[in-house]
């Protein structure tokens, strides 16, 4: 069983769905479990003309094609392309859901519509976003998993995910280094696109020009590329951020390593906007997401690309 969780109720999430579902723009091919507040899939239907396209969920019979399981919440006032805290608290509580039936082996994949990190925490959730999320919930640390968004040219993980800036030279580990390397090196040859290196980020400018503007690529990303190697795992840098994203886009690497958020989306955003995938590596089970955000701005204009949603689950169901 695949599950898909629709984020926040008032962000683009339960739209996409809909269309994607309700006008038929991809398949069934397996059990489609959606999580969240019904109320935005009934707006939707009236604001776009389109019939139901699920039914409840229900452990004992009736299962099938694409089931709902609501997630109710007192006082919850729809209030779509406007954040509320109720929002943050079904986006949260989906999640715990989602992740009790992964574990429970009920399903084995999530595919995750986008929410809203501050009424995540404002909602009594303290984590940053989805991938720190999951971490724990699976009982694993933050340096056990890999963010990695997944494009049909670049492909790009993260040694950190979202961290204010100034704390990024500190959490570089060379263990850190070592298993997103290790993670995205297993995910490109379950994919059979491993024929190409992954390209390792400097965290500095110039990738540190040989210790003169930073050392981390000398005492930590260096020895970590270096371990990797040895491991069979075939990685090259570190290399100047400037110029690796554009020698990957031209075919030389299957991956690329970068060191923060913003290294490494800002270039793969260029040329993936809205139709490349996040993906989870290091969790126990399969997980994709949307690479965009809750696009509140775009809400019930029927004009939000559902390219992202859509390869979201084509991928899901390759990595499985």
């Amino acid at each position: 069983m695949m599950i898909i969780t629709m984020g926040d109720p008032n962000g683009i999430g339960p739209e996409l769905i809909c269309r994607i579902f309700g006008e038929q723009l991809i398949e069934i091919e397996e059990e489609i479990l959606i999580i969240g507040h019904e109320e935005p899939l009934l707006y939707y239907l009236k604001l776009f003309s389109i019939k139901k396209f699920w039914k409840e969920y229900n452990t004992e019979e009736g299962r099938g094609g694409v089931m709902l399981y609501p997630v109710e919440v007192e006082n919850f006032h729809f209030t779509p392309g406007s954040p509320s805290t109720e929002g943050g608290y079904i986006s949260g509580r989906s999640l715990e859901i989602a992740c009790d039936l992964l574990k429970k082996k009920i399903a084995n994949t999530l595919i995750t519509c986008p929410l809203n990190k501050k009424t995540l925490m404002d909602a009594g959730f303290n984590f940053p976003g989805h991938t720190e999320f999951l971490a724990e919930s699976f009982g694993l640390k933050a340096d056990d998993v890999c963010m990695h968004l997944f494009g049909e040219r670049l492909r790009v993980s993260l040694v950190t995910t979202h961290p204010p800036l100034k704390k990024v030279p500190g959490l570089i580990t060379i263990s850190k280094v070592y298993r997103c390397l290790s993670l995205t090196w297993e995910m490109l040859k379950k994919l059979e696109l491993h024929s190409k290196p992954i390209g390792v980020c400097g965290l500095n400018p110039h990738a540190g020009e040989e210790g003169k503007i930073g050392t981390e690529e000398i005492e930590i990303i260096g020895p970590a590329i270096e371990m990797a190697i040895e491991d069979g795992i075939d990685a090259k840098g570190p290399y100047p951020a400037d110029s690796l994203f554009h020698r990957a886009y031209c075919g030389e690497f299957s991956a690329i390593l970068a060191m923060y958020h913003d290294q490494g989306l800002g270039p793969l955003k260029l040329v993936h906007f809205n139709e490349s995938v996040n993906i989870t590596l290091g969790l126990p089970v399969v997980r994709t997401s949307v690479d965009h955000g809750t696009a509140y701005d775009l809400v019930g204009k029927k004009i939000a690309n559902t390219k992202s949603l859509i390869k979201a689950i084509e991928l899901g169901r390759k990595l499985l």
